[in-house]
């Protein structure tokens, strides 16, 4: 499958392979849906689905047919994956990603909860999604693989409960125990506990976080590419116009699954939310109301822990738990595949199960991992209560929840709020242990069940800064110094993050550069900035390439690139092009801080010969290299990797140049006037058609996306009917109104 955990090829020695399943979908039995529900589709200008309901199942219904109708093929893909099947499609590598899902349990955990977790309100939704699907499927017989249908209610909710897990290291966490030997020690007690200290400011750390948790965190990777994302927000009285401001910007890959698709659902029951989803998901995940926005950041809090248990000598079955030999939960795995493209075959695998959590065993031990929200299946309730929310309170109120395990939130009203709230599943874990560690699966009192509550979880709301940014760095710095919370104050085992990226340190810089008050061009300008930090650590590297002697003739003239760069990466920079491939290889060097001149010399003679060879100079204006691509649009882009104009690209060496494939896609600047009155700008990387190369949308937003030429998402009912192409029921797709 080409989703997430496909990195995890250690898990494939677990495998031995399964049979093809028959559908049971007659599309003559869903063909009446449409009957059901009364809904319509508008596409505007742009081929943006505005989908008008009743009911919220009403617009649901229609949600996920317009989505259909643009994004089948993801949808399908994607339904494998969810369901653990993807081996019957994509042979051992999906068998890998099927073994995750059933070793985890997802479907035991959805199939318990699914009647009682979910309010009768929600299921209903996501029962109209579903039957949106079906009935777009049923009327494309040509388009689908029939073995994927029929979609139910329970494959939209798994999907949520599975992609929730590649965004916080959880995979990482499973590669690291597969690995062919134990990669950390056994954390013995290391203090006596003491009164509870959360939330109390100016408090020494009982425990120094050790140098690796100082440093950046590896780049989180989606379907093979990094991403990051960016959110900041003003509040009135900062505002030269007393605008209420929020730039919602989350970065992910360009095309797939995971790429931002943009939609606007609303219904007469009062939804009325637009902004960027996954194709497949019935909810906005980043967007705005006519009150509210908010956007979300990825955040990496330590949310999963290994412990080691100890094997009965005479029953490898039995693990020892207060004392007691405990048996495991053994249960049967079947993984279907094909082989050789065609072969279909079956395989079992044992699952396995302590108190704690899912087992492994492996050559030098057995592993229980416990892992934050592997009991919950509310994250598409949660979703739904955001998208409903109609003032602060409400949206806090769907917050409070906690059925996400990680994202980092910036949150902005018309009222003139702003928030950052860094949001988590943090386990209440007892403080006598190192928890960076392993634990000794032994003791029971180790196996938490409790979280820390909302109240308890980092947060900013209306700082007298009047900002607040988050780019996926520590909770401790997302604002006016004087006004971030105090690290101390949090315990080491509650595993938040401590690390700063360039986009953070560059935002901050630029708040303070224009403040006190920032005009509507400067936020502008933040969100679109192109430089490096001289904070980020990396660029300490720049000054090492500076000082030092070299012989070479090219790492000469590679020195002297080095020497004139501003550590900009506008398109007609001549320097960006060998500055942030050095800057990309120093990242990745283990020893950050020593970089000797044997390491030094190598890097930049490496980054100047693949320079070279792509572009024939050393000095290439950033825009010949770093292209925006798509169909027969070839443009330069400015920006680069962890820069806030985020843009990271792939292919150098095949083609020459950088292809743009994570980092901006759609992304939106929302404000509210001093009379809270609604605006708003935005682009998306590509256009609405995510497939349909034919379609004059596949890529009619791509050349001003590249210009940084925003455009209103006619959100509002007079200028969506001032540009509407065609308005049709699902279904008939008779065109009601022309433009």
């Amino acid at each position: 499958m080409r989703l997430m955990f496909h990195c995890l090829g250690a898990v494939c020695g677990l495998l031995v392979m399964v049979g093809c399943a028959q559908t049971n979908f007659v599309a003559d039995d869903y063909l009446y849906l449409a009957d059901q529900y009364d809904v319509t589709i508008r596409r505007d200008i742009r081929g943006v689905p505005h989908v008008l309901g009743v009911s919220n199942a009403d617009a649901a219904f229609g949600f996920a047919y317009a989505q259909a109708e643009d994004n089948w093929q993801l949808i399908e893909d994607s339904m494998p994956f969810y369901r653990g099947t993807s081996g019957l499609y994509n042979g051992q590598e999906g068998a890998v990603t099927d073994f995750l899902v059933h070793w985890l349990g997802i479907w035991e955990t959805l199939d318990a909860g699914y009647q009682w977790d979910l309010s009768p309100e929600v299921r209903a939704y996501i029962e109209a999604y579903a039957d949106g699907i079906n009935y777009y499927a049923a009327l494309h017989p040509d388009e689908v693989d029939e073995r994927i249908l029929p979609v139910t209610p329970k494959d939209i909710v798994a999907g949520f409960m599975v992609r929730h897990l590649m965004f916080f290291g959880f995979d990482s966490v499973v590669r690291e125990v597969m690995s062919g030997e134990r990669q950390r020690d056994i954390s013995g007690v290391i203090r006596e506990p003491a009164e509870p200290s959360l939330l109390q400011p100016n408090k020494e750390p009982l425990l120094e976080a050790p140098e690796i948790l100082k440093q950046p965190p590896p780049e989180i990777m989606m379907t093979g590419v990094p991403v990051g994302s960016n959110a900041f927000a003003i509040a009135p009285h900062i505002s030269d116009e007393g605008a209420t401001r929020i730039a919602i910007n989350s970065h992910q890959p360009t095309t797939g699954p995971v790429a931002w698709y943009e939609a606007h659902i609303k219904s007469a029951e009062g939804l009325d939310v637009m902004g960027g989803l996954f194709p497949g998901t019935p909810s906005i995940f980043v967007g705005f109301t006519e009150n509210l926005a908010w956007g979300a950041t990825v955040n990496q809090p330590d949310l999963v822990d290994v412990y080691v248990l100890e094997i009965n000598p005479e029953n490898e079955n039995q693990y020892r738990l207060d004392g007691q030999w405990r048996e495991l939960e053994i249960r049967e795995i079947e993984l279907k595949l094909k082989l050789w493209g065609f072969f279909p075959w079956t395989v079992t695998r044992e699952g396995l199960r302590s108190k704690h959590g899912p087992v492994l065993r492996t050559e030098h031990g057995t592993y229980a991992i416990r892992y934050a929200g592997m009991d919950e299946i509310r994250q598409v309730e949660q979703w739904y209560r955001m998208n409903l929310a109609t003032d602060f309170n409400e949206w806090k109120d769907a917050m409070r929840m906690r059925s996400f395990a990680s994202f980092n939130f910036v949150y902005a009203d018309k009222e003139g709020n702003i928030m950052y709230l860094h949001n988590s599943l943090t386990p209440k874990r007892d403080i006598r242990y190192d928890w960076r560690q392993y634990l000794p699966g032994d003791d029971s009192s180790l196996i938490w069940d409790e979280k820390l509550s909302f109240a308890q979880m980092p947060q900013v709301t209306n700082p007298e800064s009047g900002f607040v940014l988050s780019a996926n760095q520590t909770p401790f710095n997302v604002t006016a110094s004087s006004e971030n919370l105090v690290e101390s104050s949090y315990e080491p085992e509650h595993g938040f993050q401590m690390d700063m990226t360039n986009r953070a340190h560059r935002g901050l810089e630029l708040f303070a550069q224009f403040g006190p008050t920032i005009s509507a061009a400067e936020f502008y300008a933040i969100k679109h900035d192109k430089f490096y930090s001289p904070a980020t650590y990396y660029v300490a590297y720049l000054e090492k390439i500076k000082a030092q002697q070299f012989a070479n003739s090219l790492q000469q003239q590679a020195q002297q690139v080095i020497a004139q760069w501003d550590l900009g990466t506008d398109v007609t920079n001549t320097s960006a092009a060998l500055g942030t491939c050095v800057l990309l290889a120093a990242e990745r060097q283990k020893d950050r801080d020593t970089h000797d001149a044997e390491q030094v010399a190598k890097l930049l003679g490496e980054c100047a010969e693949t320079l070279l060879a792509a572009q024939g100079r050393l000095d290439p204006p950033w825009g010949e290299v770093n292209r925006h691509v798509r169909g027969e649009v070839n443009v330069p882009v400015g920006g680069g990797p962890d820069i806030l104009r985020a843009i990271y690209g792939r292919g150098l060496k095949e083609d020459g140049f950088l292809t743009n494939v994570a980092g901006d896609g759609l992304y939106y600047l929302v404000a509210w006037d001093a009379d809270g009155q609604l605006s708003v700008e935005g682009v998306h990387q590509f256009g609405s058609a995510t497939l349909d190369e034919s379609s004059q949308h596949y890529s009619d937003q791509a050349v001003n996306y590249a210009n940084e030429v925003l455009h209103a998402p006619l959100f509002d009912e007079a200028s969506l009917q001032q540009n509407l192409l065609r308005a049709y029921r699902p279904g008939t797709e008779t065109v009601s109104s022309i433009r």
